[in-house]
């Protein structure tokens, strides 16, 4: 066993933890809770395609807890005509925090990115979250201000 926490693409095995570790994060930004089959989903998304987009890592302790996890998935900019690495999450469990768990899952993203060859990661992160907005300053991050929305489509 390990002495060091590391980040690691996650497993099927791995799925309940991360789906109750994206119900946590939902709570904290104050969201809906996520759907009730948000596992099949994310099988589906991670492990039942030849060629999945979504590659989720996972925050794991030394005794083999997993306390945070990010996601993310190639997207297109208009703009300058290329793909980039869209960051959808990255939450971490309180109390384990500022113990430098967010900075490996950075690093994997940009691994990813990179593995990908793709030159650039974006994310957003709600106005209130002072805490992670610091976090993503330290790394050197910019900031863009934008306001998302969202618009349900009937099926």
């Amino acid at each position: 066993m390990s002495h060091a926490p590391l980040v690691r693409h996650a497993g099927r095995a791995d799925l309940r933890t991360v789906v109750a570790l994206a119900a946590r994060h939902a709570e904290y930004e104050q969201a809906a809770p996520p759907p009730d089959d948000l596992p099949d989903r994310l099988a589906a998304l991670l492990f039942e395609t030849a060629a999945p987009r979504l590659r989720c890592l996972v925050a794991e302790l030394p005794d083999g807890e997993l306390v945070g996890y990010a996601t993310c998935a190639p997207e297109l900019s208009t703009w300058e005509g290329r793909e980039y690495l869209h960051m959808d999450c990255l939450f971490l469990l309180p109390g384990h925090r500022g113990l430098g768990l967010g900075v490996l899952l950075m690093d994997a993203v940009t691994a990813e990115a990179r593995a990908l060859g793709l030159t650039e990661v974006q994310w957003q992160t709600p106005t209130w979250n002072d805490g992670a907005m610091r976090f993503y300053d330290r790394l050197g991050a910019r900031a863009r201000q934008k306001v998302r929305y969202s618009l349900p489509v009937a099926p």
